[in-house]
């Protein structure tokens, strides 16, 4: 959870969100009407709770590559990324969304992450030439729906700031595959007042989750546990490139890619809006008595109405309807949308 409180909570109607996503507004009067905005490419949603984390240095790039499961070598100045580091056993740590700028990588990952990240990091420098500073406390993330405007172009070499300089005229973008069709801006939080005034209509983290949720788009610890793999969350083309050398963990994501079954896959779920809450997370997803799996994320869709993102376990019937079940609460039933392939590894072979 972040430590951050945002101004913009100050603005009218604003209510904070809780859980992971505290020191946000959840939602600016009407998350259903903020979505709507969205949708319509108006507006932006602030994400300033997410941690910030700059990696600096000659060797930023080859060094990355080593570590990761993305292909860092020779990434251009305003390329977009998605990475993760990886367990031995090939279990996701950390997701980072990044972008670099020539001299710097930039990225933004969970609020409450970078501390761990950083120490991690740090300690896998050695002789490489990079400094690894997390920036959290000078620079926010803000999603913006639609792609980059034409007049903000990637940035060039030395564009973005460091984090001891003036800022920029013009934040670094990142408009990443996962970014939901939209792109993030790193933006200095000094200027996220002044940025709010000319951008709105402010739209909450509800919002943006029901968006999240409907692109498929895994949260790491919300929507995975400390035994999820990045086949079983679509994360592969996306966060893992399948074609570079060794990186920690790459065994396990080799193997299970090349069997084409991950234990789990992600999952879509429609919710029967019987009941006047949404599941929190852990909630199990059972098929008649046997359990096969828990919810990650859930929020209400202007158009879809309740959903959720599960992880179930690869063998259910893609077809079976499933039930949504916590202690002294009524069960829900759910239908499922195909996320993830129950034989994921095959096509993406195919595709690549």
């Amino acid at each position: 959870m972040s430590l951050t409180r945002s101004p913009l909570l100050d603005l009218p109607a604003a209510v904070e969100a809780d859980g992971l996503d505290a020191g946000v507004a959840a939602h600016y009067g009407s998350d259903l009407r903020e979505q709507r905005a969205l949708a319509a490419g108006k507006g932006f949603v602030d994400l300033s709770h997410r941690d910030v984390v700059t990696v600096t240095g000659p060797d930023r790039l080859t060094w990355l590559h080593a570590l990761t499961s993305q292909y860092f070598e020779g990434l251009r100045p305003g390329t977009s990324t998605t990475a993760l580091l990886l367990s031995p056993t090939g279990h996701v740590e950390h997701a980072m969304y990044g972008v670099d700028d020539g001299e710097t990588f930039w990225l933004h990952t969970e609020p409450g992450a970078a501390a761990a990240l950083v120490e991690w990091l740090q300690k896998m420098v050695f002789m490489s030439r990079v400094e690894i500073t997390d920036v959290t406390t000078d620079y926010a993330i803000i999603w913006r729906p639609g792609p980059p405007p034409a007049s903000s172009p990637a940035p060039a070499p030395g564009a973005a700031p460091s984090s001891s300089s003036a800022p920029a005229a013009q934040p670094l973008v990142r408009s990443g595959a996962d970014s939901l069709g939209g792109h993030e801006l790193f933006l200095p939080r000094g200027e996220l007042q002044a940025f709010a005034e000319q951008a709105g209509p402010a739209a909450g983290v509800w919002a943006y989750e029901a968006l999240r949720i409907e692109a498929g788009a895994p949260r790491l610890g919300l929507d995975t546990d400390a035994r999820a793999i990045p086949n079983e969350l679509g994360w592969l083309g996306v966060g893992v490139h399948l074609d570079k050398g060794c990186y920690r963990g790459q065994e396990t994501v080799a193997r299970v890619h090349n069997l084409g079954r991950p234990p789990r896959r992600l999952v879509r779920l429609h919710l029967d809006g019987s009941v006047d809450h949404l599941p929190a997370h852990g909630y199990a997803v059972r098929v008649g008595e046997k359990q096969v799996g828990f919810i990650g994320s859930a929020a209400r869709h202007h158009e879809y109405g309740p959903i959720a993102l599960a992880l179930i376990k690869r063998n259910v019937d893609p077809a079976a309807v499933l039930e949504v079940v916590a202690e002294d609460q009524p069960t829900v039933t759910a239908t499922q949308e195909l996320l993830v392939d129950p034989e994921v590894g095959l096509h993406v072979r195919a595709r690549l």
